[in-house]
């Protein structure tokens, strides 16, 4: 008989907390969108006394979305539990999700506490939320390390308190499934009041092993598991939550358990979550790589050709790959781009579309031919501009690039600000790229370190647009990521690195 498994999606939580994914608020809420189309069970929308902006993304997510439950992350302490509580409280379904250590080794050395302390506290701070919220989830950090007769004594005593949802973390990813398994199925037997909760498990990918210790937890008794978009999060990340979803799906007759996941949303969101984060997801990721439909292999081309389930346990179609070919040219009008768009999933509004037009003429004068992953990428950049709600404070308005392997490279680099009033500058780099952003900062007077930079090609053909993603680091230690595309490697770069700049000026709100 199946049975359903809730979703519970840490995304703009746990998968945010990787070191340069910060989200502002309206990016927050365009991933918390794209969750509720998705169906998920419960966001875990952030963790609101971790700052004013965390707060203020977890209320808007809260005031908007609908359908879903809406949870906030707390210490086990009175002022977390009340600052998540105001954020979260405005929820159709709100829920406050506390978290207290329980192993030997973070009681002893983070928490410098003993365990009947640990376990004071935790009831306390349980009893105390149950007071402000319906729901309530405890959650015993590093659960996989921690003495297993403690653990269920913590677990009895914080349902007893009000909990209603118990979570069984594997932190640091160092359970293996068996044991995991094992690990879920007993706590059931020994916790006497686990009737009245529901168990859910939270798995981190350190041995790469997230994905395989929440599905053998599904198999043991877990009714709800934490996860995330294409498996981001602290460290090595955490369960991929298109993976459990998918290993569900196609192996329904091996766990007989559902979800309510629309899995047709799974793509939309990856990229989504990939484009804000600037975390790009390898090739060969599964359900959502891009690779994982395709066939270069002329035996496996030939046995697709003769029946697609030699090589293919699931369709593209299931999980919102859009596959064919796109044939656009510069004669296509507004109409035929925007009903091609709506075949691939795409509904946009009129200022979208707009913009998306424009880009799509601009292109085509670049372009010989225009694929569906060139439209792709037009819609994830003006979507990202549109929503990312930052000022730009310099356009470009043009580069000049003089270089050669008996040359210094050279850049002078033409920007206009808001107000109309052009600067230029010039400066010499290591490359062409490099001097380039030297120019770029000559010209803002910032001071930057560029510590990330990456560059992908978006599309087919001898002629494909390229995106670059660049992280630079302010004076202040603020990580910005920007992102910029082109049919030229150079202007891309360039166009990236502006955006990062733009972003910290806008974040600062100063320029001089």
């Amino acid at each position: 008989m199946e049975s359903k498994v809730m979703i519970f999606d840490t995304t703009l939580r746990d998968g945010e907390q990787c070191p340069g994914a910060s989200l502002n608020t309206y990016e927050k809420l365009e991933v918390a969108k794209s969750l509720e189309k998705l169906k998920v069970d419960v966001i875990e929308a952030g963790f609101p006394i971790a700052s004013p902006g965390d707060f203020e993304g977890v209320k808007l997510v809260a005031q908007t979305i609908k359908g879903c439950t809406i949870a906030a992350l707390a210490r086990a302490a009175q002022k977390d539990i009340d600052r998540a509580w105001e954020a979260v409280k405005y929820a159709e379904r709100p829920r406050i999700h506390i978290f207290l250590a329980t192993s030997p080794v973070h009681m002893q050395y983070k928490l410098k506490l003993s365990p009947e302390q640990v376990l004071e506290q935790a009831v306390e701070a349980v009893k105390y939320a149950r007071k402000l919220c319906p729901e309530v989830e405890f959650s015993a950090e590093d659960a996989s390390r921690s003495e297993r007769e403690f653990l269920y004594q913590i677990f009895e005593e914080v349902i007893k308190g009000g909990a209603t949802i118990i979570n069984i973390p594997d932190t640091v990813g160092y359970a293996q499934p068996e044991e995991f398994g094992k690990l879920v199925r007993d706590v059931q037997e020994k916790v006497t009041s686990i009737s009245k909760a529901i168990i859910s498990v939270h798995c981190h990918n350190d041995l790469g092993l997230a994905v395989a210790n929440s599905l053998e937890a599904v198999r043991n008794g877990a009714t709800q598991v934490e996860c995330t978009i294409n498996g981001i999060g602290e460290r090595a990340g955490n369960a991929s939550l298109e993976e459990i979803v998918m290993a569900l799906k196609v192996r329904n007759d091996f766990y007989h358990k559902v979800t309510q996941i629309d899995s047709t949303q799974i793509y939309p969101v990856s990229r989504l979550v990939s484009k804000l984060t600037g975390f790009i997801v390898q090739p060969n990721k599964a359900i959502v790589g891009k690779n994982a439909f395709a066939h270069e292999a002329g035996i496996h081309q030939d046995g697709i050709l003769k029946e697609r389930t030699t090589y293919e346990i699931m369709t593209p179609q299931s999980v919102g790959l859009e596959r064919s070919s796109l044939v656009l040219g510069k004669h296509s009008g507004r109409n035929a781009l925007n009903s091609r768009l709506n075949e691939m999933g795409y509904n946009l509004d009129k200022e979208k579309l707009n913009e998306v037009f424009e880009r799509f003429k601009r292109l085509t004068d670049k372009k010989k031919e225009i694929f569906s992953e060139d439209l792709e990428a037009i819609v994830a950049e003006v979507s990202h501009e549109l929503i990312g709600k930052f000022s730009e404070v310099f356009k470009l308005e043009y580069f000049h690039i003089s270089t050669g392997n008996r040359i210094l490279p050279t850049a002078t680099i033409g920007l206009l600000n808001q107000e109309g009033q052009h600067f230029e500058d010039a400066a010499c780099g290591n490359g062409p790229v490099d001097a380039s952003f030297k120019a770029i900062d000559r010209i803002t007077k910032l001071k930057l370190k560029l510590i990330d930079y990456n560059v992908q090609t978006l599309t087919r053909g001898e002629d494909a647009q390229g995106e670059v993603i660049v992280k630079i680091i302010s004076e202040k230690g603020k990580i910005f990521t920007g992102r910029g595309m082109s049919t030229d490697t150079l202007e891309a770069s360039i166009r990236a690195y502006l955006n990062a700049v733009n972003r910290l000026l806008s974040n600062s709100g100063s320029f001089s």
